[in-house]
């Protein structure tokens, strides 16, 4: 006699496919410790490769916008010492008791405006522990700090704007061989007359100025060389 509600071979079909469902959903599992510690794995190391991308991702935006701003920099030097004369033009180069004299800053020169001529800039420094403030650009004025509006910063201390946190420029002038502008030579260094060469006179050297624009982060203990610019100025200028 067939149960109530069921009707011939279907309704014993219904009541077999029932019972299989009851069975397979019985046999459902959840996952286990070792796949669930796996799977965890393999999130977190996901996670720390998309970190690391990160990261690496800004240490190059930072590094590109270092190189930037320290080119600009080195420009800055070189386009203000363009037009300038290699050595001063009263007082030029001499011997005395042996040694050259009037390379470097001559008497009375103090301020920015006062290095009139190429070699007044050798072995200076402008910027922070330097002999000048700055860092400068090519008319010889501090570039300042400015903020995310473009607004120069004023020190709350003092009441002055800022200068360009960090940054120093470092100048460093040589006397090079007039054949090989890769070869420094000595400041005393001359050539006599030979045949038809007349010469060479104490200041008619090429001269090789490089410019080091350096950078120091609140936690570095010295300045780090970011760019270094070097060209040559020939003995006619």
């Amino acid at each position: 006699m067939s149960r109530p509600g069921v009707r011939g071979p279907a309704g014993k079909d219904a009541m077999r496919r029932a019972k299989v469902g009851t069975t397979r959903v019985g046999k459902r599992r959840g996952f286990t410790l070792l796949e669930t510690a796996l799977a965890m794995v393999i999130i977190m190391v996901g996670v720390v490769a998309m970190i690391e991308a990160q990261q690496g991702f800004i240490r190059i935006n930072a590094w590109s916008s270092h190189e930037a701003t320290a080119t600009y920099l080195a420009g800055e030097i070189r386009e203000r010492m363009r037009k300038l004369p290699r050595h001063d033009p009263i007082s030029g180069l001499w011997v005395a008791n042996g040694n050259v004299m009037g390379v470097g800053r001559e008497a009375g020169e103090v301020t920015v405006n006062d290095l009139d001529d190429i070699d007044d800039y050798h072995q200076l420094t402008f910027g922070a522990a330097g002999n000048f403030d700055g860092p400068i650009d090519a008319f010889g004025r501090v570039v300042h700090e400015v903020d995310e509006n473009g607004l120069v910063r004023i020190d709350p201390q003092t009441g002055q704007p800022m200068p360009l946190q960090g940054w120093s420029q470092s100048v460093v002038v040589q006397k090079v061989d007039p054949y090989n502008f890769s070869a420094p030579v000595l400041w005393s260094a001359t050539q006599a007359p030979v045949g038809t060469f007349p010469g060479r006179a104490l200041d008619r050297y090429p001269l090789k100025v490089t410019v080091t624009a350096s950078y120091q982060g609140p936690y570095d203990a010295q300045p780090r060389p970011i760019v270094v610019m070097s060209w040559i100025v020939p003995d006619s200028q």
